[in-house]
């Protein structure tokens, strides 16, 4: 079957064909109607990853797919063929940029109702991040004060209607030509980041997804309040997460060190720092399914290119600049009317911060 695969760290996604996947007894076979596009996929193109998260090359990349159930495992008793699906796979099994792919079935979820394929694909990897920070990790309450970094881009896109669902006072960091649409996400603080210092302008606050790491993170500590929480998804990763993925000794004190300075930092001002790399989860994701059929979130996507074009559409991320998600559509497959057929942007271009 057809794939875009990594060959080489550094090197452009090439097309290749690949072995059907097996199946086992608690898998699901999807076929892939959309993949949403990540910058996980960028830093794994680009070898970013590759001390902590291993991958044997050649590797089909992706994380994110929306598509329909083929067949079914001996096992699986929640998806039968036919169903409508979306999942982040669990990360040691990534590679939806392929036709086809086995998911297990506690990675797998109905995709929601009420939106399209291409849609559903944006959503996994995003949401299941912006749910395990806010909700497992930061048990966000009504009346609390966060600040989402990056509120146009993919993760905080959905961040900001989580967040203001659960009742929070959202700020974000945006540039001015996107505060209107962060806005109407529902941010209620907008902070250019390009003419404005957010440092100097928020405070008192219990919480901060932090999505672009270095100088960033460590301004964003001092805007807590004592005892609060930041969170960073871009790094440095901090022991909890060597000890989760298993590192051997060597690299989880090289891990360990790695986040001893913003770690320190943190305890001096009282509050506390957190790496996250979120997990696949198919009960968050019918959770989410169920905030989107709602209305509670609105999946934002602002491209969508033919399966063909995976490598342009991963360097078009690359470049940045992208309100949303960018995902990529295998319309021969999908089920008439489900899909966007034009591939043209839903909206104006737009800044990711």
């Amino acid at each position: 079957m057809r794939a875009f695969v990594v060959t080489k760290y550094k090197e452009p996604l090439r097309e290749a064909d690949i072995p059907e996947p097996d199946v086992g007894e608690q898998d699901v076979l999807v076929q892939v109607h959309a993949a949403g596009l990540n910058q996980l996929d960028e830093k794994i193109r680009a070898g970013e990853f590759k001390q902590i998260l291993p991958y044997k090359l050649p590797l089909t990349l992706g994380n994110d797919l929306a598509g329909t159930v083929i067949r079914v495992g001996a096992n699986v008793r929640g998806f039968k063929p036919g169903d409508g699906v979306y999942a982040r796979p669990d990360k040691a099994r990534i590679g939806t940029f392929a036709e086809r792919i086995a998911v297990a079935e506690a990675d797998l979820a109905l995709k929601p109702a009420s939106i399209s394929f291409e849609e559903a694909a944006s959503l996994p990897l995003v949401a299941l991040t912006a749910w395990q920070a806010l909700v497992e990790r930061g048990n966000v309450q009504p009346g609390q004060k966060v600040l989402i970094h990056a509120g146009a881009g993919g993760v905080g896109s959905i961040a900001i209607q989580l967040a203001k669902h659960l009742g929070a006072t959202v700020a974000t960091t945006a540039s001015a030509a996107n505060a209107e649409f962060v806005r109407g996400l529902g941010a209620d603080n907008i902070v250019d980041y390009r003419a404005q210092d957010f440092e100097q302008l928020l405070q008192g606050y219990d919480l901060v997804l932090d999505s672009l790491g270095g100088r960033n993170l460590e301004k964003s500590l001092r805007v807590l309040r004592p005892g609060g929480k930041a969170i960073g998804i871009s790094g440095p990763p901090d022991p909890a997460f060597a000890r989760e993925i298993g590192l051997n000794p060597v690299l989880r004190l090289a891990v360990t060190g790695l986040s001893a300075g913003i770690r320190r930092q943190a305890r001096k001002l009282g509050v506390s720092y957190e790496f996250l790399f979120m997990r696949a989860s198919g009960d968050q994701l019918t959770r989410i399914a169920g905030l989107v059929d709602d209305g509670v979130l609105r999946p934002v996507v602002e491209r969508v290119f033919p399966f063909d074009q995976t490598p342009q559409a991963l360097h078009a991320l690359e470049r940045g600049g992208i309100r949303g998600k960018t995902v990529i559509s295998n319309p021969r497959h999908a089920t008439p009317g489900t899909t966007i057929s034009d591939f043209v942007t839903n909206h104006t271009p737009g800044e990711s911060a």
